[in-house]
């Protein structure tokens, strides 16, 4: 489904972006702990991207579209609710925001396990 690619390929830009300015804008302006926050943030960011990509070149092949795509939601939500979460923390400081960040982790999990058990019953 191109949906999954295109999202996948803007997330990806993204994650680049907020990569480069954690890098290179919020070095000096946070802390050391702080920025390794914003930074898991952009590392889970870009590998769910990617994983945004494949759900989408899956889909493509032809295995169980709908689990497919569910996979897909449940995975970019999980980058707006964990890596999004970090970064807002990271830069706000705002502590409760971590709260959220474990929620954002569940769907990533269900999204990985949901693409699995898609493609498995595919191939039987």
């Amino acid at each position: 489904m191109k949906l999954f690619v295109c999202m996948g390929s803007l997330h990806a830009f993204l994650a680049v972006a907020l990569g480069a300015f954690g890098a290179h804008g919020l070095k000096g302006k946070l802390t050391q702990e702080m920025l390794a926050v914003f930074q898991t943030g952009v590392q889970y960011h870009m590998n769910h991207a990617l994983g945004l990509i494949l759900v989408g070149l899956l889909v493509q092949l032809g295995p169980d579209a709908a689990g497919l795509k569910a996979a897909g939601w449940l995975l970019s939500a999980g980058i707006v609710l964990f890596s999004g979460s970090l970064y807002l923390l990271s830069i706000s400081g705002v502590r409760w925001l971590g709260m959220i960040t474990p929620l954002g982790g569940v769907a990533f999990l269900a999204g990985w396990a949901l693409l699995a058990l898609t493609v498995f019953r595919s191939w039987r």
